[in-house]
């Protein structure tokens, strides 16, 4: 058997917690140590075997933590700003030091955002030769139709940058529609629009990868992934 702590300490280090709130998140009974629920915040665990969760959430003690996020309008997808960001609604029992979102979302727009502290998990989704996929819901001032779709489909230019192929879903009525990108310029699917001589007035990105946001996760809600969801978002469509 490896070193043993305290619970009460082993959670205090890994969730932002105080001693006194984790004492007494155990006492309440909000811990469980291998599935058994415990509430002596003395007992001691082993940080390397024990598996331990904190109001059924799995608090890691070497393991990274992975979380899905639905991000409503107004935060910013960064670990330090002025405003409101979304490290901000990781409640206290998911929080763990390094934690950023994997990829930006704009302030005003909404959806699933990754948290995580794995750093060479989000640059492997996030590099450019991943070509992960992004799928993302939008509202606009007006219907496309054909004509944009094959603008999306084949490449259209930015300015100085050429844009990989992206795919345009439309939906009824011809003002809703999907689109899919494998790419991550600023504003992007907004300067994509605009281009096609339509406004985006409600963007929200609806799935990373294989791995969609969960339709019972509130705004504002969050949650760690399941091993299961997690080897979707690793395996991209």
């Amino acid at each position: 058997m490896g070193m043993t702590e305290r619970l009460d300490k082993y959670l205090s280090t890994r969730c932002s917690l105080t001693r006194s709130q984790a004492r007494d998140a155990v006492r309440k009974g909000g811990s469980a140590v291998n599935g058994r629920p415990v509430r002596d915040p003395g007992t001691q665990i082993d940080p390397e075997k024990d598996a331990v969760t904190l109001h059924g959430n799995p608090v890691g003690g070497g393991a990274f933590s992975y979380l899905m996020l639905h991000k409503p309008a107004g935060y910013v997808s960064s670990t330090e700003d002025a405003g409101p960001t979304v490290l901000d609604l990781v409640p206290p029992e998911l929080r763990r030091r390094g934690q950023f979102p994997a990829g930006r979302l704009d302030k005003d727009t909404e959806g699933f955002v990754l948290i995580t502290d794995d750093g060479a998990f989000a640059h492997r989704i996030l590099a450019p030769r991943s070509h992960l996929p992004k799928t993302y819901y939008a509202e606009l001032d007006g219907p496309v139709g054909p004509e944009d779709v094959r603008a999306f489909a084949g490449g259209m230019a930015l300015g100085e940058n050429r844009l990989h192929p992206a795919e345009l879903i439309v939906l009824e009525p011809g003002d809703r529609v999907e689109v899919v990108l494998t790419q991550g310029l600023y504003h992007q699917i907004k300067r994509m629009f605009a281009a096609r001589g339509r406004k985006v007035l409600y963007l929200k990105r609806t799935k990373i990868g294989g791995l969609a946001l969960d339709p019972e996760l509130p705004k504002g809600g969050c949650r760690a992934l399941t091993p299961e969801e997690l080897e979707l978002l690793r395996g991209g469509k």
